[in-house]
């Protein structure tokens, strides 16, 4: 198999690194070593099989499933992991503001538990390599908003660890925030019993599932009473309430004023 040797001065005009990429399928005999380091920053993403990263501060594996981010500048070896082969989504390119978010690490690998993150890391990745190919009108800010978006979502994920399961729930609960909401079927969905799924849920968000939901509902129903000129029964019905009095109290609990007084603030209240 052809080894792909990168060329870290190779420049886009005299401004910087180039925004580039590709897909790689590689055997146990891929290795690059640059001792160096390089001028630009690479985001690698595994879609099956196993690569690693030997910088000075020492050796990552980036498995399936997981997101890596190599630094500019660092000394560096990576390469398909004896015994294995590595599928993976590569991008090259300059740095970028979103970068200050992230650890200063050499190399920052993390674990996308949950399938709709994975599903949208890949896309950008993609979005990148096709962007940066076809070369079009405003490729390149269309490309940065996609590596932004990689990095956003990575040092999210990094500042704040959560368990994979609550992960989970989370993305669930966000999706189907419209819909009843049964614990038993949920616990089933993410692997856990009922009465498991609601003390870790309560541990790590420090609110009820049912809270939760709730919140994310009235915040929802605000933004449609402020922006889009609902009525407060009309929010409510939108957002998955079906019980006007009882959307009305979770409103005044959460913004301490009434769903109606809150559309239509009085002069001494607004």
């Amino acid at each position: 198999m052809t080894e792909y040797v990168h060329q870290p001065d190779v420049l886009e005009g005299n401004s910087g690194t180039a925004i580039f990429g590709d897909y790689f399928e590689k055997d146990d005999t891929y290795r690059l070593h640059r001792p160096s380091g390089m001028r630009d920053w690479l985001l690698v993403y595994t879609l099956s099989g196993e690569g690693y990263f030997l910088t000075p501060g020492g050796k990552k594996q980036c498995g399936s499933g997981q997101l890596g981010l190599l630094r500019s500048g660092v000394p560096h070896e990576y390469g398909t992991v004896r015994g294995t082969y590595w599928n993976f989504l590569w991008v090259h390119y300059p740095g970028l503001p979103e970068n200050a978010y992230l650890p200063e690490e050499d190399i920052l690998i993390e674990t996308l538990s949950e399938e709709r993150i994975r599903d949208r890391i890949e896309r950008s990745f993609r979005y990148v390599l096709q962007d940066s190919r076809e070369r079009s009108v405003l490729w390149k800010p269309l490309c940065e908003n996609a590596i932004r978006e990689v990095l956003l979502l990575l040092a999210q994920r990094s500042k704040k660890r959560v368990d994979p399961r609550i992960e989970q729930t989370l993305g669930i609960l966000s999706s189907r925030m419209k819909e009843e909401i049964r614990v038993d079927l949920l616990a089933r969905e993410v692997g856990l019993s009922p009465s498991r799924l609601a003390h870790l849920f309560k541990a790590e968000t420090g609110h009820t599932i049912l809270q939760h939901v709730n919140q994310m509902r009235i915040r929802q129903a605000a933004l449609l009473m402020k922006h889009s000129g609902r009525l407060a029964s009309e929010a409510a019905m939108e957002v998955g309430f079906g019980n006007y009095n009882h959307f009305a109290e979770q409103f005044r609990k959460y913004y301490g004023v009434t769903p109606r007084e809150y559309r239509n603030p009085s002069p001494t209240t607004g």
